[in-house]
């Protein structure tokens, strides 16, 4: 049987997606929306 409290207690997240997250959350990064909104923008609409 897996003992999961004992499990947990091994867990150690990865380094990299800490570095990750804060590399996604400091960057500006473009959704669908805000590329429609810059063609649309474009046609003069």
């Amino acid at each position: 049987m897996i003992d999961f409290e004992e499990e947990l207690k091994k867990f150690h997240p990865l380094p990299e997606v800490d570095e990750v997250e804060d590399s996604i959350r400091n960057h500006d990064v473009s959704d669908m929306m805000d590329v429609l909104m810059a063609l649309m923008e474009g046609r003069g609409e």
